[in-house]
């Protein structure tokens, strides 16, 4: 997989991640109007919005610091709206992983965290 982006890389590397988890992935790169969710997967009882953020080992901050509030608004907007367009009824959770890999070599995982419930919806009038 030469050339191919830390993001890229990272985006594979947490959909094996989460299937290894029993996780169904529904979807990646879902886009719509009001921004992109990187994974949406499912494992009982819950649908999971999963933000992947991948960083090489000697970036100066951590992976999860690039998933700021504005980041957070416009994945639960366009989770709001892929659940009102979809059939699902299980309880929506925001998730981030984070991958850290070995420098130029994206694809060589040094650590994966899987931080569940990393955000909420929490005002919802913030949000809409």
């Amino acid at each position: 997989m030469a050339g191919v982006s830390k993001g890229a890389a990272g985006e594979v590397l947490a959909a094996r991640f989460l299937r290894e988890k029993g996780y169904e992935i529904l979807t990646a790169n879902f886009r719509c109007r009001f921004g992109e969710i990187d994974i949406i997967a499912t494992k009982k009882p819950y649908i999971a919005f999963v933000e992947v953020k991948t960083r090489s080992e000697d970036a100066l901050f951590a992976p999860r610091e690039a998933v700021t509030i504005d980041k957070q608004r416009r994945i639960i907007k366009t989770a709001m709206l892929y659940i009102q367009n979809t059939n699902i009824d299980l309880q929506p959770r925001f998730d981030v992983i984070e991958i850290v890999t070995r420098k130029n070599r994206p694809m060589e995982i040094v650590e994966i965290d899987h931080i569940q419930g990393a955000f909420d919806l929490g005002d919802l009038y913030a949000v809409f």
